[in-house]
């Protein structure tokens, strides 16, 4: 089973993209995260989103430090879609961005510093790139 990654594309600076990651599977039980891997470097965590919480309706939600108050990551059930509306776009957000399921269910393992170990299932990405 892969999660399909989509959205992508080149902008210049400053611009914006909104990603979406979709899936053949119930995506509304697992934390979802969203990686990026650019050239010649390992993939990292970027942001990530727990379930909906039964009681509250919330989620949580938690990002890489460099793209804390540009990126926002949301979950619509009905559509079965995750998105990454990504803001202010800069050069060095250029990468394959891919989305993936949490090995641990409902929780972001990590928080803020996602380790692609904790995730499970993962699928082609899309390439961002960002011109100066």
């Amino acid at each position: 089973v892969q999660l399909q990654a989509s959205g992508g594309g080149l902008v210049q600076a400053g611009d914006s993209l909104r990603l979406s990651c979709a899936a053949p599977i119930t995506l509304e039980y697992y934390a979802i995260g969203w990686f990026r891997q650019a050239p010649g470097n390992e993939r990292e965590g970027v942001s990530c989103i727990s379930t909906v919480d039964v009681a509250t309706t919330n989620v949580s939600t938690y990002y890489k430090d460099s793209v804390k108050g540009r990126f926002t990551i949301s979950r619509d059930n009905a559509k079965n879609t995750v998105y990454l509306q990504m803001n202010d776009l800069k050069p060095e957000d250029t990468a394959v961005y891919y989305c993936a399921t949490s090995a641990f269910g409902p929780r972001c393992r990590g928080g803020n510093l996602l380790q692609k170990i904790d995730f499970s299932r993962w699928g082609q990405g899309t390439l961002v790139t960002v011109s100066s």
